[in-house]
């Protein structure tokens, strides 16, 4: 599964903007970004939680897959606003698009480096990569990349895999859709609600009734504490 979400604060935004603030550092702010796997069945999820540390959201999940998965990593990522042709003209949409690649070995050769840093409040400077001739060119060969190829829908992945590492060979997997879609639910949330305590219920009470918004997609639920009342 995957889901995500993101929080700004559109007054902020506008006063940046009309100020001329507009770098990416300053615009991205501070907060955590964090990332919870989940490997599917019979499995445990997780969570890694880190800081939004650089100038960039690429940097900052660096940083994560470099303190709490310490397994080197590197992705390019990029957004922009497309205009696509349509009946009654252009229509205007965003459209983003990255790749990502970790250093996987397959024999004890190539296992991770054994002293690889990876711990909280390592210095940026003392990170360095695996010494892997194959990891450093696939870090120069991912350097080549364009931000519009990440983003131009005429290009796709096999096409940008391909040029990258055709030398090598390509193996392309089918691609799994991904639904603007939360699993959150009215049910899935009064079923919460109705193990609450009677005085749960009543702090949980604001403006006379309870309204429960999801964190994924911001949408909002209401509910009368009446309805619980029979529970209690």
């Amino acid at each position: 599964a995957l889901r995500a979400y993101a929080r700004f604060d559109a007054d902020r935004l506008e006063a940046l903007t009309s100020a001329g603030e507009t770098s990416q550092r300053t615009l991205l702010g501070s907060g955590v970004l964090a990332l919870t796997i989940d490997q599917g069945a019979h499995t445990q999820r997780y969570q890694g939680i880190v800081q939004l540390d650089g100038e960039t959201l690429e940097e900052a999940a660096r940083t994560y897959f470099r303190q709490s998965e310490q397994t080197p990593t590197d992705l390019r990522l990029s957004v922009a606003k497309l205009l696509t042709p349509g009946i009654g003209g252009a229509r205007e949409q965003w459209r983003a698009g990255g790749i990502l690649a970790q250093f996987l070995p397959q024999s004890p050769e190539r296992m991770r480096v054994p002293d690889l840093p990876g711990g909280d409040g390592d210095p940026r400077e003392e990170i360095h990569d695996p010494a892997d001739n194959s990891w450093q060119e696939l870090l120069a060969l991912l350097g080549t990349i364009e931000p519009t190829e990440l983003i131009d829908p005429t290009i796709g992945a096999e096409r940008l895999l391909y040029r990258l590492f055709h030398e090598h060979g390509v193996r392309v997997f089918g691609g799994v859709p991904v639904a603007d879609q939360c699993s959150c639910s009215r049910e899935k949330i009064r079923g919460i609600l109705e193990g609450f305590s009677a005085d749960e219920i009543r702090d949980s009470t604001e403006d006379g009734g309870i309204h429960v918004a999801c964190e994924f997609c911001s949408k909002q639920y209401d509910f009368d504490p009446a309805e619980f009342a029979a529970a209690q």
